[in-house]
């Protein structure tokens, strides 16, 4: 048996997999064609806080939700046609719908979930569940008192 270091985002996997059509195709979820959603996971302390780069998206755009251990963060932006005479050169700015979901460690607290929408980031921050904090244990002894783990 091998003991590895615990790293509760190690199993936070997208489940785009699990919405591959026989195709391959991982941009489709729930029919709806998209395009990659850049995200970081960030642990403070007891929380963990997930950063989703959204820019030139409005608040109202942006739909996030939590089912079944599975945050999912979807939208759509707008295309910009450029006004009514315009023709491309190049384009690169993204438009469409977007969709991203990732299943959640049992350890975080989804209930106390906290987001925040600033410059084009949201962020999107969890407590871990009090009952799956480490907890320091006392240790008995045969004698009359109780050791907390080191002698001084």
């Amino acid at each position: 048996m091998v003991i590895q270091e615990w790293k509760p985002f190690s199993v936070l996997r997208t489940t785009e997999k699990l919405w591959r059509g026989s195709s391959g195709d991982t941009a489709v979820h729930r029919g709806m064609e998209g395009w990659p959603l850049p995200l970081d996971v960030v642990k403070k302390g007891d929380d963990f806080t997930i950063y989703a780069s959204l820019a030139g998206i409005e608040p109202e755009d942006i739909q996030v939700s939590i089912d079944d251990g599975v945050l999912t963060i979807k939208g759509q932006t707008k295309a910009d046609d450029g006004g009514q005479d315009a023709d491309y050169l190049m384009r690169e700015r993204r438009a469409g719908a977007f969709c991203r979901a990732l299943r959640l460690p049992d350890s975080l607290d989804t209930d106390k979930a906290h987001t925040s929408y600033e410059h084009g980031v949201l962020s999107i921050t969890f407590p871990r569940l009090e009952a799956k904090k480490a907890k320091r244990l006392t240790i008995n002894t045969g004698k009359s008192g109780a050791l907390e783990g080191s002698r001084n």
